[in-house]
C-alpha cells in the first residue's frame, strides 16, 4: 500500500492497485476513472493524477467510427490497451471485454482476458452485466474484474436504446451489485441509474462503484 493517505498523492514510482482503491472507500475517498483510447490521452490523463484508465469498447463509437459498441472486437481493442498501457506509469488500466467475447463461458471469459493481459498488459478487465460465475472464474485464475449494471451498452437493443435503467427493477440491480461482489469483482460501473438508487448500492457495497451518467 502507499505511504500517502489520498490516490492522487501516491508514490508515482509504482501503478494504482485495486487495493488502493479499496482503500480510498474505506477513507471514504473520492476518485475518477477516465476513458483513454491511445497514448496520447493516456499520457496526460496519467500526469494528472487519473488512478484509473479504461480503454473501453466504447472506441467503436468514439473512435472507430461504428454507431455503437457492439462491432468492436478483441483484435481492435488489445493494441488500444497496449499503447494506453504504454503512455501511462502509474495508472490502473481496465480493458472493456467487448461483445461476444466473455457471454457463451466462464471459459470464453478467462481466454479472452488473457489475450489482453498477456498481450496487452492490462491490469484489469471489465464486462457488463451479472455474470457472476464468469466473475468468479475470472478472479480465481488472477484476474481483476469491474462489474457494469445499469445501462449496458452492448445490450442496448434489447433495453431499447440508451435509457435510463432502474426505475421499476431497482432491487433486481441492488441484489445483482452485492451478488458480482461476492463473486469477487474490485469495482462496480453503474451507468444511467437514478441517483438514489446509486446511493443506495454504493452504501451497499464495501468495493467501489464508479458513476457514469448516474
Amino acid at each position: 500500500m502507499s505511504t500517502s493517505t489520498t490516490l492522487y498523492g501516491g508514490a508515482a514510482h509504482r501503478r494504482v492497485t485495486i487495493l488502493d482503491l479499496r482503500a480510498a472507500k474505506e477513507r471514504g475517498e473520492k476518485w475518477a476513472m477516465l476513458t483513454s483510447y491511445e497514448q496520447m490521452t493516456a499520457a496526460i490523463f496519467d500526469e494528472a493524477g487519473i488512478p484509473v484508465l479504461l480503454v473501453g469498447d466504447s472506441a467503436g463509437n468514439n473512435f472507430l467510427g461504428e454507431e455503437n459498441t457492439i462491432p468492436v472486437t478483441v483484435d481492435e481493442l488489445i493494441p488500444l490497451t497496449r499503447a494506453v498501457v504504454r503512455g501511462s506509469k502509474r495508472a490502473l488500466v481496465v480493458a472493456d471485454l467487448p461483445f461476444g467475447s466473455y457471454e457463451s463461458s466462464p471459459e470464453q471469459a478467462l481466454a479472452t482476458s488473457t489475450r489482453f493481459f498477456k498481450e496487452a498488459g492490462a491490469m484489469a478487465v471489465k464486462l457488463e452485466g451479472a455474470h457472476v460465475a464468469t466473475v468468479e472464474k475470472l478472479t480465481a485464475a488472477g484476474i481483476p474484474v469491474m462489474g457494469h449494471l445499469g445501462l449496458t451498452p452492448q445490450s442496448l437493443h434489447q433495453l431499447g436504446g440508451y435509457r435510463v435503467q432502474g426505475r421499476t427493477d431497482g432491487d433486481a440491480i441492488v441484489e445483482a451489485a452485492i451478488a458480482l461482489e461476492k463473486a469477487g469483482a474490485f469495482a462496480i460501473v453503474l451507468e444511467l441509474v437514478p441517483a438514489d438508487l446509486a446511493s443506495r448500492i454504493s452504501k451497499a457495497l464495501t468495493v467501489p462503484t464508479i458513476g457514469i451518467g448516474a
